[in-house]
């Protein structure tokens, strides 16, 4: 039998209940298996992230809440950081609260990574991805 350790999470309401939406139209008995595979996807794609290497184009999507000033303010430092990978950005405003930005990057792949990580650990930021792949003139025929 597989070890394992209880661990305490705290969710914001309206997500645990969208998850547990998720829970039971995917059939699963229990919570706890969700969220182990859920871990494991986030691990999975993780490690796909860091296996990346060389030239890359690809943007990265990140949906944020815009009210914070300050929020604000780090995120156009952050991308201002970056300028020899951002080629374009565009903005989008989806309701009240909360902007979408999507930021066209070329550029070397530890490079991207390290943005993205950056945009993603800051306090504010809902949602980030990343979608990378060769530039046009390295992928196969």
């Amino acid at each position: 039998m597989v070890e394992m350790d209880r661990i305490s999470v705290s969710l914001p309401t309206k997500l645990l209940e969208e998850f547990d939406k998720v829970i039971s139209e995917r059939g699963y008995a229990c919570r706890s298996e969700a969220i182990r595979d859920a871990i494991r996807d986030y691990i999975i794609k993780h490690k796909w992230i860091r296996s990346l290497e060389g030239e890359r184009i690809g943007n990265i999507s990140i949906i944020y809440n815009h009210n914070s000033p300050e929020l604000m303010k780090k995120l156009t430092t952050i991308q201002h950081t970056y300028t020899d990978l951002i080629i374009a950005t565009l903005h989008m405003h989806l309701d009240h609260d909360h902007c979408m930005e999507v930021i066209l990057v070329r550029g070397d792949a530890n490079k991207i990574k390290e943005l993205t990580d950056k945009l993603a650990s800051q306090k504010g930021v809902k949602y980030v991805k990343l979608t990378v792949m060769a530039p046009g003139g390295k992928i196969p025929e």
